[in-house]
């Protein structure tokens, strides 16, 4: 259980960035207007343990500063309720009061005590004064919570009585872990994100990657959930494009070790116009960042996609070129090959009945630990200057 104690006080530099690593992330995006008074009990899965917990405020897509007045951590007992003594406090620089510049994210002060893997983390906040655009994640596949009025100390579940799919303003959380531990960031679309696998359970692929890692002999232990549904590696539209996220997303995570890059089949099946060509350049661009960040590069290829409304000969073209230059350029320091894994025997364009969610693009929670089980571990682990 979490064995969190009280925050008495903390450097004031700590706001600025965040040691240890990355446990739970989620990509922030503009989320409509923000509500003054309004207060968020925002639910998160971590992945790896560890103490002096920290979280990430984001103000990302906000016009306006924006003041969080109280802000709480604990863990979830059921619903909006939390498990008793739980519920701590968290400061910024020494401060309860933090205000976030627009466009910007603030970290916390580390809050002292233990979080073990795998827990049921609960973040409170309450913002006098949110307006203007608000920063948030809007496909959660988790049940959180709303309430008018500060009740971010409040373990009952009581007065929060709004659920919402959505996290609000909150896009990062780190602990300090064990020497040499590390993390991976999984940059995608509506896949990654859990489109089609099952609420509330954490059975999107990147869930199960984690268990997998807790279960390992390897350093690698932290898993940052960075999908976006509707996402392109080229074009903004549903969140920032992945080449204009890349650093807020997964370069600037605390104990990032690599950067597992699972994109392309939006900007494939868009008919925009972009080419293979295009497409390649584009991972070769997030490739030559992330390795100039001394981050290691995972790649997988875009899977089948036939069935799903968009999808013809020329998409598939498309993603035939794509998948072979991506299975053997040589240009990442590893590549799992999804579309193997998840394709039919009997039709190789469309996927396997037994891993579709239904409409022929997302994968059920079968195809998702499916994906999980093709990763090889021990490229997660690679070293980025080698």
């Amino acid at each position: 259980m979490l064995t969190l104690v009280a925050c008495q006080s903390a450097p004031a530099e700590a706001t600025a960035d965040a040691s240890g690593v990355v446990t739970w992330a989620a990509s922030a995006d503009r989320m409509g207007e923000g509500i003054a008074g309004r207060s968020y009990r925002l639910v998160v899965h971590t992945s790896t343990g560890g103490s002096d917990l920290r979280i990430r405020l984001s103000n990302a897509f906000g016009d306006r500063p924006m003041t969080f007045d109280s802000v709480y951590a604990g863990v979830q007992k059921q619903g909006a309720e939390l498990r008793p003594g739980s519920n701590r406090r968290l400061a910024f620089g020494g401060a309860r009061t933090v205000t976030v510049p627009a466009g910007g994210t603030v970290w916390s002060d580390p809050l002292p005590g233990r979080l073990p893997a795998a827990t049921d983390l609960v973040v409170s906040l309450h913002s006098p004064d949110a307006g203007g655009p608000a920063s948030g994640h809007w496909m959660a596949m988790q049940t959180s919570y709303a309430t008018q009025g500060d009740h971010t100390a409040e373990e009952s579940g009581a007065a929060w009585t709004i659920p919402t799919g959505s996290w609000f303003y909150l896009d990062a959380v780190s602990v300090r872990a064990p020497a040499g531990t590390g993390a991976v960031v999984a940059l995608g679309d509506s896949i990654t994100d859990g489109w089609a696998s099952t609420p509330d359970l954490n059975r999107r692929w990147p869930d199960y990657l984690a268990r997998r890692l807790r279960k390992a002999d390897t350093a690698v232990k932290g898993v940052a959930n960075e999908g976006i549904s509707g996402n392109k590696v080229l074009a903004d539209g549903p969140g920032q494009s992945a080449l204009n996220r890349l650093e807020r997303d997964a370069l600037s995570l605390p104990g990032v070790r690599t950067v597992f890059l699972f994109q392309g089949v939006n900007d494939i099946k868009a008919h925009t116009g972009v080419t293979a060509e295009d497409l390649i350049e584009g991972y070769r661009e997030l490739a030559d960042r992330a390795h100039e960040a001394g981050k290691c590069v995972a790649v997988a290829t875009v899977g089948p996609f036939k069935g799903w409304h968009e999808w013809d000969p020329a998409a598939e073209a498309v993603r035939q070129e794509v998948n072979s230059f991506l299975r053997t350029s040589g240009e990442f320091d590893a590549v799992t090959d999804f579309d193997r894994i998840l394709r039919s025997p009997y039709d190789q364009e469309r996927m396997l009945p037994a891993l579709d969610g239904g409409d022929h693009i997302h994968p059920n929670d079968k195809g998702m630990q499916a994906m999980a089980d093709a990763v090889d571990l021990s490229t997660l682990d690679c070293d980025a200057t080698g």
